[in-house]
């Protein structure tokens, strides 16, 4: 199965905030319009890709508005830019001219995105991008399972929203997993027919199956056990279907295992520390089967040949 890779233009462009708003405790959601040069960089980037943002100059916030286990931490210099991945990429025709916006989710975890909760605006910071190579669409396509853990979100969002946008006959589920309700980054709310409800997944008219490890949101579980349940009672076509997964490694490995047994195409997203995310510092290698069992295995990096690769090259490693 061909993959394409993405179109290697990638630059440093300036993006101004339109909004930066908690979603959760925890979690927000960071609106950016990019510059002229950002939008002609960013105008054809395809879900699964990243970019790095420099806060580095952004200030921290009050010592009161930041959670109490991470005020220690929230002064320390801020050396490298961060990757992040997009929940969603509009374009937008005007009079003035073409402009791109970027959706991040964002969960605050450490300096640097407790820095990037004070950003309001007008603001504008720095970001390298569009990096990586994303998500393909292998021919014929005709059921798009898609399964995101934790803060695998944002890519799997982004997805979706393309593949009703460009692909609009695939039969599209998602299946979301967290460790509990407030660990889901998404705008949870209470629906009159479907009980609890994702907005994000709601407005696009895509079903969810959900599960959290304690049982507060949805089925009590792994959501891996949904997608096999959903695999068994379904039995759609092994040829036209494609699982498409973001998330912890262990989940990760268990949707690969999961796409060998039923004989189904299956791309991961996989997460690494990235310093550079141009390939230059080398500090995100994935390990990666070869064709030969005889032959050592292969390293691949994930800022620059993934962080999508084909499920059954990747050899999972400890955190499986």
């Amino acid at each position: 199965m061909k993959r394409e890779t993405a179109p290697d233009s990638k630059g440093i462009a300036l993006a101004s905030v339109l909004s930066n708003r908690p979603i959760r405790s925890n979690f927000w959601k960071l609106l950016l319009k990019l510059d002229a040069k950002g939008s002609r960089l960013f105008s054809k980037a395809i879900p699964g890709q990243f970019a790095e943002f420099d806060v580095s100059s952004v200030s921290v916030p009050p010592q009161e508005v930041i959670p109490e286990n991470l005020r220690d931490q929230a002064s320390r210099t801020i050396l490298l830019r961060r990757p992040f991945s997009f929940s969603d990429i509009s374009i937008t025709y005007s009079i003035e001219g073409t402009y791109v916006t970027l959706e991040i989710i964002y969960r605050v975890l450490g300096p640097a995105t407790i820095r990037m909760t004070s950003l309001k605006t007008n603001d504008v910071i720095s970001i390298l991008g569009p990096l990586g190579n994303g998500f393909w669409y292998p021919e014929p396509m005709k059921h798009a399972l898609l399964v995101t853990g934790g803060m695998g979100a944002p890519p799997i969002l982004h997805l979706a929203s393309f593949l009703k946008r460009q692909y609009s006959s695939v039969e599209t589920v998602a299946f979301v997993g967290a460790r509990s309700l407030d660990f889901l980054p998404f705008e949870v709310k209470i629906g009159n027919k479907t009980g609890l409800a994702l907005e994000e997944f709601e407005c696009l008219n895509i079903p969810v199956c959900l599960a959290t490890d304690d049982g507060s949101a949805g089925r009590k579980g792994f959501i891996t056990e949904l997608l096999e349940e959903w695999l068994r009672t379904h039995t759609p076509p092994v040829k036209q279907t494609v699982i498409y997964a973001c998330g912890p490694e262990a989940m990760l490995a268990a949707c690969a295992d999961i796409a060998q047994r039923y004989q189904i195409h299956c791309q991961v997203s996989m997460e690494r520390m990235m310093a550079c995310g141009i390939g230059i510092c080398q500090s995100c290698a994935v390990q990666i089967r070869t064709l030969n069992p005889d032959q050592s295995p292969l390293y691949r990096l994930c800022c620059k040949d993934g962080p999508v690769f084909d499920s059954q090259t990747v050899i999972f490693g400890e955190n499986r």
